[in-house]
């Protein structure tokens, strides 16, 4: 089956762009273009992480309300969260209410800014695990890779939680880590182009 649709100005998108109406603006103007600040690369991977087991449409339709829950995934702000807080969101009809996703978040935002203190930035670490050429597989056919399972163990092993390979794998395939738009898909070459004049963070321009 082709990984190619038409879209709704008869341009070729990847196919699961056309899974549901709000998939197309996702596609078109998020996934696979690079992205080196802190908090969307810490909400991203709490978002993945939320998504495990579940739909990235059930995850997408309440993002905002995530946004909200969480302080914009601030994860300064949300390292400090309580007991009390857990319990709050887990009356939070908005969100996905799982007690181990939810406390995952609060011990990764205390991670990450542990991690920042160590290495500067997010960005900064989390782009080192970038794939190169000879390791990307065609797009769209994997779900794991090598460099999301170094990036999954490296994580793991400093206390983060739900950070598989397969949520990183996503993880770096939404955040430009790679461009894994269908060959022909009119957004791969726009992803191509953002990711030439893109600057990795902790590299100097």
């Amino acid at each position: 089956m082709t990984q190619l649709i038409p879209g709704p100005d008869g341009r070729p998108r990847c196919r699961w762009s056309a899974a549901a109406p709000e998939f197309i603006a996702y596609h078109d103007t998020e996934w696979g273009f690079p992205v080196g600040d802190d908090q969307r690369l810490f909400e991203k991977l709490c978002l993945e992480s939320f998504q495990s087991g579940l739909s990235w449409r059930t995850i997408l339709a309440k993002r905002e309300n995530f946004r909200a829950a969480f302080l914009g995934f601030d994860f300064e702000k949300v390292a400090r969260f309580t007991d009390a807080d857990v319990e709050r969101l887990l009356g939070d009809s908005g969100i996905v209410r799982h007690r181990g996703k939810i406390e995952a978040v609060i011990n990764n935002a205390q991670r990450a800014c542990e991690l920042v203190s160590r290495e500067g930035s997010l960005g900064a670490y989390l782009w080192r695990f970038e794939p190169s050429a000879d390791e990307r597989a065609e797009p769209q056919t994997v779900s794991t890779s090598p460099a999301s399972t170094r990036l999954s163990k490296a994580l793991k092993a400093q206390g983060w939680k739900f950070v598989g390979p397969t949520t990183v794998f996503a993880f770096m395939q939404a955040m430009g880590l790679l461009n894994d738009h269908a060959e022909g898909c009119a957004i791969r070459a726009e992803a191509d182009r953002a990711r030439a004049v893109f600057t990795p963070p902790g590299i100097a321009p």
